[in-house]
């Protein structure tokens, strides 16, 4: 019998992966809504739509996601990246499914020169990241739910640096990128196989469903300067790309100067094997129409 799974969100990048992925899993019937068909906002609509299909898994995906944008909306990102968590796990209680909740890097300050674990002391320092950590407090308060962070996260669609990259360096000469800010990027389409993966052998009983935060992001570590450069290597572009310190390309929201994410736990627990970076982004663009 079939898993009945949740993609909320799913116009999103990773909700479209999920999506796709799903197919290919005999076990998971997706259901998926994004805001025209479901409002998370909503505390009712969410009860009755979940009552109505009765999922045995929530993978929440739908967010707030403008970063810079957030710090003059911070309750409107609070509402869809907390709210609306609160609405899924009152909901998801009453059915008795599971939760998955995705969530961010930004939930660190970026402090640290290792990488970061599950168990690390939290410091957002931006309101895109305050809004998601409570969208994690908000989900572990209830019993079945698993909090998977990610970060900077990309796929063959959808607005992200990848497109944005491409675009620009057919557009320019030269271009200048953030050297000193270093992370993992993440292909949404290796997430959303990890989740469906986890979801699987939950499903087949081959790992339980144990509850609480986990890291997810591909292998490797770089700068956006370092993504940057292979991006326009592997789109053939010659465009000349420059890297800058943070202090010269000044943002709104402060981003992690570091945000490097430890993989162990998920690894270790569900028996997940996590791709290089470089791999990830070759992977992508045989689907990218460069």
């Amino acid at each position: 019998m079939s898993k009945k799974v949740l993609i909320t969100g799913c116009k999103g990048q990773l909700g479209r992966d999920l999506q796709s992925c799903a197919k290919f899993y005999t076990n998971v019937q997706a259901l998926c809504t994004d805001i025209d068909s479901l409002d998370l906002t909503q505390l009712s609509a969410v009860q009755n739509y979940i009552n109505e299909h009765q999922p045995d898994v929530i993978v929440n995906c739908a967010a707030y996601t403008a970063v810079d944008k957030a710090e003059d909306e911070e309750e409107q990102a609070i509402l869809l990246n907390a709210t609306a968590v609160k609405h899924l796990t009152i909901a998801a209680r009453q059915v008795n499914a599971l939760l998955i909740q995705i969530s961010t890097d930004y939930v660190f300050d970026g402090k640290k020169q290792t990488p970061y674990l599950e168990s690390d002391s939290v410091n957002p320092q931006s309101a895109y990241g305050r809004s998601k950590l409570m969208g994690e407090e908000a989900a572990l308060a209830y019993e079945h739910a698993m909090v998977i962070r990610t970060s900077w996260l990309y796929a063959a669609e959808g607005n992200n640096f990848v497109n944005t990259m491409l675009r620009l360096g057919a557009e320019r000469n030269e271009l200048n990128v953030v050297d000193d800010q270093r992370g993992t990027p993440t292909y949404a389409a290796d997430l959303a196989e990890a989740i469906l993966t986890i979801i699987s052998k939950i499903d087949h009983g081959e790992k339980p469903f144990m509850p609480g935060i986990y890291h997810y992001s591909n292998e490797g570590v770089c700068s956006w300067f370092n993504f940057a450069q292979r991006i326009m290597a592997l789109g053939q572009r010659s465009c000349v790309v420059r890297p800058i310190n943070s202090s010269e390309y000044p943002t709104k929201a402060v981003r992690p100067p570091y945000s490097v994410l430890s993989k162990e736990k998920i690894k270790t627990m569900y028996e997940l094997r996590i791709p290089a970076w470089p791999d990830a982004l070759a992977r992508c663009f045989l689907k990218i129409k460069t």
